[in-house]
């Protein structure tokens, strides 16, 4: 039975209530849940939802704007207002969810509808909405005392303070991925030491276009993805990719070697195992889509640059590469910024220039001359957008860059990637550790979501980077500060 938050009910509901099984529990819903997924109202399955007066007015309050918070605000009052009136009755007694046509959600919605006076702490003052909705929490559960009466809220402050009056309260678990971040799929296995003997018998082997393939029978098969990497450490190391999986067998594609100078990209080669196997996703033509996750300095970035410009400039199978990100300022924001659209978005991208600067050094044989006008065709072949004129726009082949992918919503996620249009490659980076959007967590980030959603898609990657390479004082810096 999956948890799921609600909202109170009203004391005009007693009979109706009072009568339903123990076993079904009713959420009182806070209104940050509703403007953090409006969906939230089916996501309770067997379970009631309260909606309290002061959640209806702070929806309200906030349904003007063009952010994605109004845009919430506004489709959940869609939602009740859809429900409403479909009702046919008393709208005392309950509306059912399933009114709205999901057949998951068999619980009923009650609309708070007279007042409620909850007995508060006199230090709490009344008159904010938090504490009204506290006060009908507390209400409801001393009206209702056989029933679960919790108070759903994505407000960490909140939950501590209806605790700390004895009233159950938790956080909006339906919109989270993972739990616990650190069984998120990595992209990469280490095969046991025994593997060639336990699945080794009745191999194939050919050689195509450069690669060698094998074709393994064994009890692993059935827990490997498409598009994963697998390693072998050893006096004989083995690095390939998973090109097919099935219960029983499994066909694995050798690697090119990017860590030698002479596979070298854009004049970067990489310095471990995690950088050569991304460097190999992002050449790989077959790969429409990839997520790089990594601490900062593990190369996310360069990489990419380095990939997109090779593919762009050298094989001309994109035409130009595409750059945006999200624009959550570390400290104190500076105020507007004025000029063009790339121009207000350059400040954002301090890191671009910094990786242009490292791949336009990689040759030294160029000179000065040829360094500035490899320089100006490079910054001829990139583009900065902003993420809010993205709504309705396809890209035809491009490389498309999102960089601190982790601070976008799922539903900003799917906004961006489904503007891919033919021959448009994919690249998502960011580290789920440093998340600055409010109400998001490592979770319930867009970057797990796509990371956990796309996995095992023939023509998705994807690769978390465990090491930095920026310098040893940034690594020791990273450790130990």
């Amino acid at each position: 039975m999956n948890q799921r938050k609600g909202s109170s009910a009203t004391a005009a509901t007693t009979p109706v209530v009072a009568r339903l099984p123990a076993t079904i529990k009713l959420f009182v819903l806070d209104t940050n849940v509703l403007m953090h997924d409006p969906t939230s109202l089916f996501r309770f399955q067997e379970h009631d939802l309260y909606i309290p007066m002061a959640t209806l007015e702070e929806l309200d309050g906030n349904k003007k704007g063009m952010s994605e918070v109004s845009r919430n605000a506004r489709q959940a009052s869609r939602y009740v207002d859809e429900m409403v009136s479909l009702l046919e009755g008393d709208i005392s007694g309950g509306i059912p969810l399933e009114s709205h046509g999901d057949k998951a959600s068999t619980g009923k919605l009650f609309l708070q509808t007279e007042a409620i006076n909850g007995e508060l702490p006199a230090r709490l003052p009344s008159g904010k909405a938090d504490n009204q909705i506290i006060g009908v929490v507390k209400h409801l559960q001393e009206a209702y005392p056989k029933r679960q009466v919790i108070l759903v809220s994505k407000d960490i402050n909140m939950r501590i303070k209806a605790r700390a009056l004895g009233l159950a309260a938790e956080d909006y678990f339906n919109d989270k991925v993972l739990e616990d971040t650190d069984l998120l799929y990595t992209g990469i296995c280490e095969l046991p030491a025994d593997f060639w003997d336990t699945h080794g018998k009745n191999m194939e082997s050919w050689q195509q276009a450069g690669h060698t393939y094998y074709r393994v029978h064994g009890p692993l098969c059935a827990s490997l993805l498409v598009n994963q990497f697998v390693y072998l450490d050893g006096d004989q190391p083995f690095q390939a990719q998973v090109r097919e999986a099935n219960s029983s067998s499994a066909i694995l594609q050798t690697l090119k070697d990017h860590t030698h100078q002479r596979n070298n990209v854009w004049g970067i080669t990489a310095r471990n195992r995690e950088q050569n196997f991304a460097m190999n996703a992002l050449l790989n033509p077959d790969i429409d889509f990839i997520t790089l996750l990594g601490q900062a300095g593990s190369g996310k970035t360069l990489m990419t640059l380095a990939a997109g410009l090779m593919q762009t400039l050298e094989d001309k199978i994109f035409s130009e590469i595409i750059v945006t990100r999200v624009t959550v300022p570390v400290g104190e924001d500076i105020g507007f910024l004025p000029g063009t659209e790339e121009e207000k978005m350059n400040p954002w991208m301090g890191a671009l220039e910094d990786n242009l600067d490292v791949l336009n050094h990689t040759d030294d044989e160029a000179g000065e001359w040829g360094r500035a006008a490899t320089r100006d065709l490079i910054r001829s072949r990139i583009k900065v957008k902003s993420l809010n004129f993205m709504r309705g726009r396809t890209f035809i082949n491009k490389f498309l860059i999102i960089d601190e992918a982790q601070n976008l919503t799922p539903k900003q996620m799917k906004t961006l990637i489904t503007r891919a249009g033919p021959g448009t490659k994919v690249v998502c980076l960011g580290n789920i550790s440093q998340i600055d959007t409010p109400y998001l967590t490592e979770g319930s980030s867009g970057l797990t979501y796509v990371v956990d959603r796309m996995k095992g898609w023939p023509h998705g990657g994807h690769v978390t980077l465990m090491r930095g390479e920026r310098s040893r004082l940034a690594d020791y810096a990273a450790e130990s500060l």
